[in-house]
């Protein structure tokens, strides 16, 4: 039997969802932490206000998903389905969040939180970064080409382990990437 299906529906304050496919769907003001998103299609679906900390993801699609004002913490993306994954995130809190060897290129991030946030291998070329507290997180093998951290504040990351060929950074930046040569620009 195949999962359900719904499109173009609102859901508000919910506090479940079971797994479907989800079209072209709002979800606003729902309380989804740790809830089991296993095996779900977000297509062109929109949070606002909602907390996902702590969701399971496992095999989740989310195909051009926007989060706006969401709570994820501790949230695995790479476990969701790499096939046309795209969200955008807009003044999200993503702490503790995971994207390990994920494909981000072209995500956008504008005013989002997202200390300890774990980019280890990851894809993030074109990436945006606006605005955003990167306070802890981990770029090691990361491809940062042509990201943009020019308004981005707190990161700290080695030129040498990370691609970033294009790379754009304002001059604020500049500590964040000489720090590891015990270099103090004042």
């Amino acid at each position: 039997m195949p999962p359900p299906r719904y499109e173009d529906e609102s859901f508000q304050q919910c506090q479940a969802l079971v797994p479907a496919d989800y079209e072209n769907c709002t979800f606003t003001n729902c309380q989804l932490a740790k809830a089991d998103l296993s095996g779900s299609i977000f297509e062109d679906c929109t949070f606002e206000d909602c907390d996902l900390s702590g969701v399971t993801l496992q095999d989740t699609a989310l195909q051009t998903v926007r989060f706006n004002r969401c709570k994820l913490l501790g949230v695995h993306f790479e476990d969701c389905r790499d096939f046309r994954f795209a969200v955008s995130m807009q003044d999200c809190n993503l702490e503790l969040a995971t994207f390990i060897d994920w494909k981000l290129k072209g995500t956008s991030f504008t005013g989002c939180r997202m200390a300890e946030v774990d980019f280890t291998g990851a894809d993030l070329q074109e990436a945006m970064f606006n605005e955003c507290d990167l306070n802890r997180a981990t770029f090691e093998r990361t491809d940062l080409r042509k990201a943009d951290f020019r308004t981005a504040r707190n990161f700290q990351f080695s030129p040498e382990e990370n691609r970033v060929s294009g790379t754009l950074f304002s001059v604020d930046g500049l500590p964040g990437l000489l720090a590891e040569y015990g270099i103090v620009v004042e």
